[in-house]
């Protein structure tokens, strides 16, 4: 295996020149350097990446933390962050975490410890900043998707809080005055402004105060949510359910199908986030949509002008960059029964 003495011998310089033109760390003349790149033609000699990365502090490598892969919004982000960091010539570390917070403590831990650059946050069950500033030190860090309250790293979160707003409003034009909102077990500032917005357009109308229930963020998280009230749903109690995210949407309505609720004759779901799944679910699911590639794509593209242009610098300003969301609007609403049966007796 030809080695950097070889090429040394073969340019008559020293093995510390030849180091110091392929990192560029210390100048050497354009003779030399040619003498270098000649000799290194001649022996067919590549130079090692990991040399050359450790020589100059760097290793073209970034990581990125996510709950669940298995989740396509998740694997949609992730295609974002990589897309962006390839075209800058990175390379990605991916983690999950499954929504465990003693997983995501323990793989913060292990980035911090592995050679990364900086690292993309997008939290599940996350610590608290102080938590995370003891965990990843100085490593330049972006949050994507999830906000860490206090946190001083920039954030890229889509605007949940005018996206719980939509999903009240287009219920409450369907006619619907009582809903259940299934949010988020764990605390994610995500789900309390999802919540959050579709309580003050629900209250705001003079509808009856909505029902929140908490369950995991999984479609199986949905279904349980919702069978914990599905007599109340028989029973003629409430016609519109509003799901923090399309999974848990999904589980409702397959929860709901299996007590015999119809949806949408009698009840009404709406999701957010606008996964694939949804887009062909019987019926096909309204919500709200994230451009959640976009997410990732800024993301990244933070987190790397921050270290092209100063390694091992903080990621750029603790800003919140929010990004807008839309009302995607399926087979899964109609008007409430009781505004069904008033257009019936008006016809």
């Amino acid at each position: 295996m030809v080695s950097i003495a070889d090429v040394a011998a073969r340019a008559g310089v020293s093995p510390t020149t030849v180091s110091h033109a392929l990192s560029g760390k210390r100048k050497v003349s354009d003779r030399v350097r040619a003498r270098v790149e000649s000799a290194m033609q001649e022996l067919g000699y590549v130079p090692s990446r990991s040399a050359q990365n450790l020589a100059i502090g760097r290793t073209r490598v970034v990581g990125l933390i996510v709950p669940d892969i298995r989740n396509s919004f998740f694997a949609d982000l992730t295609h974002g962050v990589e897309a962006a960091a390839i075209s800058h010539g990175y390379n990605v570390i991916l983690c999950t975490t499954g929504f465990d917070h003693a997983r995501e403590v323990d793989y913060l831990a292990m980035i911090r410890s592995r050679a990364v650059d900086g690292l993309i946050y997008a939290a599940g069950a996350p610590p608290t900043n102080s938590q995370l500033g003891a965990l990843l030190g100085d490593l330049p860090l972006v949050l994507v998707d999830e906000e860490v309250p206090g946190a001083t790293a920039p954030s890229f979160v889509s605007d949940n809080l005018s996206g719980g707003r939509l999903a009240a409003e287009h219920l409450l034009e369907l006619g619907h005055r009582r809903a259940v909102v299934i949010a988020a077990e764990g605390g994610l500032v995500s789900s309390d402004l999802r919540v959050a917005g579709f309580r003050e357009s629900w209250v705001e109308s003079g509808a009856e105060e909505p029902l929140v229930v908490g369950g995991a963020f999984t479609e199986e998280g949905g279904r349980e949510a919702i069978a914990r009230h599905a007599g109340a749903f028989r029973d003629g109690g409430p016609t519109a359910v509003f799901a923090v995210n399309d999974l848990m949407a999904l589980g409702a309505i397959g929860e709901l199908q299996g007590a015999g609720v119809d949806v949408p004759g009698r009840v009404s779901v709406v999701g957010f986030d606008d996964i694939p799944a949804g887009r062909y679910a019987h019926p096909r699911l309204t919500t709200v949509r994230q451009d959640v590639d976009e997410l990732g794509r800024r993301a990244s593209n933070a987190l790397i002008a921050a270290l092209e242009e100063e390694p091992g610098r903080r990621a750029g300003k603790p800003d919140r960059h929010v990004l807008p969301v839309s009302l995607t609007v399926r087979g899964s609403t109609a008007a409430a029964p009781t505004a069904q049966g008033k257009a019936a007796h008006r016809g």
